[in-house]
C-alpha cells in the first residue's frame, strides 16, 4: 500500500490524500482549490503514477470543486473510469466538466468581408465623432451668442483661471524651449552660411522661420501636450464622477461653464505665448550668431526689423489664436466622450493630445498655402 506523507489523524481528516489498495485507488479529504494548493505538487505526482483504468473510490471525499474535478478528469484521460465510486453530491462537478468537454471547439471560417466590415465600422465611428464635434461647436457658438446678449453672465472667473493655468504657468517652459530651439537652429545655420559667405542671412532665416512657422507650431505642440491633456482629463473626471450630469440637473450649460471659458482663454493666451516663445528663440539665435559669426546682437535686432516684414508677425499671432481654438475644442470634445471608467479616461486623454497635434500640423499646412504670398521679402 502506498500512502502520502500526511498524518492520518482525525485532525487532518479534511486534508486531500490519495492511497492505493491493491488495484483500487482511494481518495479522501476535501479536493478543493484551497485544500489542494499546499500539497498540489505531491498530488499531481501521485495522479501521474496512478492507473486511470483501475477502480477509483471517492466515497471518502468530503468536498469537490471544479478545480479538483478537472484535476482528476485529466488524470483519467478525459473520461470516467469503468469502476468509479462517488460520494453523494460529487457527480455534479464531473457533469459540468463533461459538458464543457463535449462542446466542440468553434470552427473559424474565413470571412472575406471581415476587413470590409472593420473598415466600415471605423468609418462609422469617425462619422459619429465628427457629428459630435460639430454639434459641440454649434452649441458653443449658441452659448457665445447668448452671452453677447447678456454679458453679465460671462464666466470671467473660469476664463481667468484657464488663462493662468494654460498661459502664465507655461511661460517658463515655453521660454526655455524657444531659447534652446533658437540656439540649435542658429548653430546649424551658421556652419552652412559661413561656407557660402552669407553670414548675414542668418537673420532672415531665423526671423521668418521662427516668427512665422516654428514659434506657433512649437507653442501649439507644447500646449496640446500640457494644457490640452489637462482639459480632457478635467472634463473626463467630471464625467466619471457625474459632475456634468449634476450641472445639467441644475440647469447649468456644460458648454457655457466648461468649454467656452477654455476656448476664450486659449484664443487669448496662445498669441501671447507665441510672441513670448518667438522672442526667446530669436534671443538664442542672436546669441549664437554673435558667438559663431561675430554678428553683433544690436545689428541682429536692427536687421531683423528690415528684412522680416511685419506681416509675418501678424500671421504668427493669428496662427496662435487659431491653433489655440483647435486645441481647446479637440480637448473638450474628447473629454465629453469619456465613459464612466478609468480606462476610457486614459484612452481619450491620449487621443486628444494626438488629434490636437495632428490638427495643428494640418491647419499650419493649410495656413501656409493660404498665406504663401504674404510677408515674404522680394515679392
Amino acid at each position: 500500500m502506498q500512502t502520502d506523507p500526511a498524518t492520518t489523524g482525525s485532525t487532518h481528516r479534511k486534508t486531500p490524500g490519495i492511497e492505493r489498495h491493491a488495484d483500487r485507488w482511494v481518495l479522501r479529504g476535501d479536493w478543493t482549490l484551497q485544500s489542494l494548493c499546499p500539497r498540489l505538487k505531491w498530488i499531481r505526482s501521485q495522479l501521474r503514477s496512478a492507473n486511470p483504468d483501475a477502480a477509483w473510490d471517492l466515497s471518502d471525499v468530503g468536498r469537490l470543486d471544479s478545480f479538483g474535478a478537472l484535476l482528476l478528469w485529466k488524470a483519467w484521460g478525459l473520461r470516467e473510469p469503468a469502476e468509479l465510486v462517488l460520494a453523494a453530491g460529487l457527480q455534479t462537478a464531473f457533469d459540468r466538466i463533461r459538458a464543457e468537454a463535449d462542446v466542440p471547439p468553434p470552427v473559424r471560417q474565413l470571412d472575406l468581408l471581415a476587413p470590409v466590415a472593420r473598415l466600415g465600422d471605423k468609418i462609422l465611428r469617425g462619422g459619429y465623432a465628427i457629428q459630435h464635434f460639430v454639434a459641440m461647436v454649434g452649441q458653443v457658438v449658441i452659448e457665445a451668442a447668448r452671452l453677447l446678449q447678456n454679458p453679465a453672465r460671462t464666466p470671467l472667473r473660469e476664463v481667468s483661471a484657464t488663462l493662468y493655468k494654460a498661459g502664465i504657468t507655461a511661460l517658463p517652459i515655453a521660454a526655455m524651449l524657444g531659447f534652446l530651439i533658437g540656439l540649435v537652429l542658429a548653430y546649424l545655420m551658421a556652419f552652412q552660411l559661413r561656407n557660402f559667405g552669407a553670414d548675414v542671412f542668418i537673420v532672415n532665416l531665423l526671423g521668418i522661420g521662427i516668427i512665422r512657422e516654428i514659434g506657433p507650431v512649437l507653442v501649439s505642440v507644447l500646449v496640446a501636450g500640457r494644457s490640452g491633456s489637462a482639459f480632457t482629463a478635467q472634463i473626463g473626471v467630471m464625467r466619471v464622477t457625474e459632475e456634468i450630469d449634476a450641472l445639467s440637473a441644475m440647469g447649468v450649460s456644460r458648454h457655457q461653464r466648461l468649454i467656452l471659458p477654455k476656448l476664450v482663454a486659449m484664443v487669448i493666451a496662445m498669441p501671447l505665448l507665441v510672441l513670448w516663445t518667438s522672442v526667446a528663440a530669436l534671443l538664442g539665435g542672436a546669441l549664437v550668431a554673435q558667438l559663431q559669426l561675430d554678428i553683433d546682437m544690436g545689428f541682429f535686432a536692427e536687421t531683423l526689423q528690415r528684412v522680416v516684414p511685419v506681416e509675418n508677425l501678424y500671421i504668427g499671432l493669428v496662427k496662435g489664436s487659431l491653433f489655440g481654438a483647435a486645441i481647446a475644442l479637440v480637448s473638450c470634445h474628447y473629454g465629453l466622450r469619456v465613459q464612466p471608467n478609468t480606462e476610457s479616461l486614459s484612452a481619450n486623454t491620449t487621443k486628444s493630445v494626438v488629434v490636437a497635434i495632428s490638427a495643428v500640423i494640418l491647419l499650419n499646412a493649410l495656413f501656409a498655402v493660404a498665406t504663401r504670398g504674404m510677408g515674404m521679402p522680394g515679392r
